[in-house]
């Protein structure tokens, strides 16, 4: 019945968005973030520019 197709695209925009935000949620949130412990931080590294 073509009186039918919007409610399937519609259907079909609507599951593809929510697989979309899913995946990226998922993707952002599984991520680990490992801090960087540098000795060189507490120092104070001087530049020596001579232009």
């Amino acid at each position: 019945m073509p009186q039918m197709a919007p409610l399937n695209w519609l259907a079909l925009y609507i599951s593809t968005a929510l697989l979309y935000i899913l995946f990226n949620s998922l993707s952002y949130f599984e991520s680990k973030y490992y801090p960087i412990n540098s000795q060189t931080s507490n120092s104070k590294i001087m530049y020596n520019w001579k232009w």
